[in-house]
């Protein structure tokens, strides 16, 4: 497999719209160009060191989820075919194939959808502490990783690279979006994640929690953005071997997380590197919930 490793993309004559913790979003006219690199990310601290695949497998995860869920809720998605774009030469065509997709605009919305399925991450934390999150009580006695008697919303604030997100409950999330917008986009949530929730169950894996972004297409219509059920904006978990009661292996960074964790490292940049197993590892683990998730080849 190729091995070569993108961390910043430069595309001479497109207007860079953005760089991002991953993605580096080009104006196309009419269309994005949105190119997701290897760079990764851990405590909202961009990291130095890439992980080869990882922008391919964003990508092309994204695009499986976006057609595959595109009957819940529309997208922007358009293409992986990125030829033929005015301004695009087949050059830089060619050099990002497998990386990159041209996606129709959206005004995003100025909150983060985040649905869980299972007590982990900051949502076990907040549990601990308060016997609930974002507001929505939950049974006592809850165990880390256990399954939540149902989905929940539990939306957050978007910050600005290097500044934490903040979970926020749903009547915060109605001042910002309004009353009938802030429901539309919890129950669109929910089934999304149920419905990738049974697919990826059915394929050997449990998404424990995912986040969503939205956006408002020219007609004012709600659609899904950005990614969708990647192992960098969800927490996958090996469905055999699941056990409640502790933090479950998984297919997505916290595998980075947990190194990082084991530094003295304050979560403030300038982040450490990380060690060539770690990054081999974690690349395998990427790729691996692609191939596992779609059932076919990463297109390198």
């Amino acid at each position: 497999m190729e091995t070569e490793v993108m961390l910043q993309s430069n595309i001479q004559g497109i207007p860079l719209l953005n760089r991002g913790k991953v993605r580096d979003i080009y104006d196309l006219g009419s269309h994005l160009l949105i190119v997701a690199s290897d760079r990764i990310s851990a405590f909202d601290v961009v990291l130095p060191d890439g992980i080869p695949h990882k922008g391919r497998v964003l990508n092309q995860i994204s695009a499986f989820w976006f057609k595959t869920l595109e009957k819940v809720v529309p997208h922007h998605f358009v293409t992986l075919d990125l030829s033929g774009f005015a301004g695009l030469s087949k050059e830089a065509a060619s050099r990002l194939t497998g990386r990159a997709m041209i996606v129709k605009k959206a005004k995003p919305l100025r909150v983060e959808c985040i649905v869980r399925g299972y007590l982990s991450g900051s949502g076990w934390k907040e549990y601990q502490t308060r016997g609930s999150i974002s507001g929505l009580d939950l049974p006592i006695g809850m165990k880390e990783s256990a399954k939540l008697p149902e989905p929940i919303f539990t939306p957050s604030t978007k910050a600005e690279i290097g500044i934490h997100d903040e979970n926020i409950d749903f009547a915060s999330a109605v001042k910002v979006l309004g009353k009938e917008l802030a429901e539309q986009v919890r129950s669109v949530s929910i089934r999304i994640y149920r419905e990738a929730s049974a697919l990826a169950e059915g394929k050997g894996i449990l998404i424990a929690d995912t986040k969503f972004e939205f956006g408002l297409d020219e007609a004012g219509k709600l659609i899904l953005i950005d990614e969708a059920l990647t192992p960098d904006s969800s927490r996958f978990w090996p469905k055999a071997g699941y056990a409640p009661g502790g933090a479950q292996k998984s297919f997505d960074k916290q595998f980075v997380r947990d190194y990082l964790l084991s530094l003295k490292w304050d979560q403030k940049p300038p982040a450490p590197g990380l060690p060539e197993d770690v990054i081999r590892r974690t690349s395998k683990k990427y790729v691996e919930v692609f191939e596992r998730l779609t059932g076919g080849k990463l297109e390198l």
